[in-house]
């Protein structure tokens, strides 16, 4: 009996978070009116070490990437601190620093998003970027959280 591989016909490029805002979201402005939005997300895990019985726990840290209309809203509603979800692909970014070093990066490109965190001074509805209420029932169960879909623009001038 041994083992058998299928190979795939295509490829899977996807991520899915639930953390907590390291800092506010940063919005930059480009020549057309687009806008890009970014801020660090922190994960954590928590585990006892067998050996010691020590509580241990890792933060990771993750670049987030929003756009257009979806960055506009997380900057309004989303604060540092706040709990949010995010799904996205991972991008990786290469350029040259000041000092002319080359410098990388991984970031989440968002497409979907949740705020996890009660605001009480957001209104119901209050992002016009909702999906159908059919579409969310098939990615999440139901709950009353606001979620945006995000441009899938891949041009950025930088």
């Amino acid at each position: 009996m041994g083992l058998k591989l299928y190979p795939m016909s295509g490829t899977l490029n996807k991520v899915m978070l639930i953390g907590h805002l390291g800092d506010d979201v940063k919005l930059h402005y480009f020549e057309a009116g687009n806008c890009i939005g970014r801020f660090p997300l922190a994960t954590n895990e928590t585990y006892t070490n067998k050996t010691t019985g020590e509580k241990v726990s890792n933060t990771e840290w993750h670049n987030i990437v929003v756009r257009n209309k979806a960055a506009e809203i997380c900057e309004k509603y989303a604060k540092k601190g706040d709990k949010m979800y995010v799904e996205g692909r991972l991008k990786n970014r290469q350029w040259q620093g000041e000092d002319g070093q080359t410098r990388y990066s991984t970031e989440i490109q968002v497409t979907d998003f949740t705020f996890l965190t009660a605001k009480p001074d957001a209104p119901d509805g209050a992002m016009s970027g909702q999906r159908p209420a059919a579409a969310q029932a098939h990615s999440r169960p139901a709950a009353p959280q606001t979620t945006a879909p995000v441009d899938q623009e891949d041009d950025l001038p930088f």
